[in-house]
């Protein structure tokens, strides 16, 4: 009996590989954004900006997007060394708005080389702070 529980436990066990969780004040990404179109585009990709710049507070969603990106290299534990770039990373939402990500590049290549299971994102933002949490399991 305890071979059969420990064999239906070690198929439902979770390995989180890394957590990561970024803090960023909103006007100090609209003010980059605003004063550098370099940086917009280094940092989002191009659906990022379409969506960002429909939006009535496209500083705090720059900001949002910009921290699940920290957050995301941060659960990676590599940072974004290596070739892995901001850009290759896009925050998209499903129907019902839940946030999730797109790699392309070499951050694709990465996360493919890994296997990772799911990665999770969650985004709060107000005014003045954006903040993201991503998890991700092996």
């Amino acid at each position: 009996m305890r071979k059969k529980i420990l064999f239906l436990l070690s198929k439902i066990i979770i390995l989180i590989y890394g957590t990561g969780i970024d803090i960023i004040e909103t006007e100090r990404v609209g003010s980059q954004v605003d004063k550098s179109r370099g940086f917009r585009d280094k940092v989002f990709t191009p659906a990022e900006i379409e969506y960002c710049e429909s939006r009535k507070s496209r500083a705090e969603n720059y900001a949002a997007r910009f921290a699940v990106k920290e957050a995301f290299f941060k659960a990676l534990g590599t940072g974004w060394r290596g070739g892995l770039a901001f850009n290759e990373v896009e925050v998209i939402n499903d129907d019902l708005g839940k946030p999730g990500l797109v790699f392309y590049g070499k951050t694709k290549e990465y996360t493919e080389k890994n296997i990772f299971k799911d990665i999770h994102v969650t985004i709060s933002h107000i005014k003045s702070i954006a903040v993201a949490l991503v998890i991700i399991e092996k």
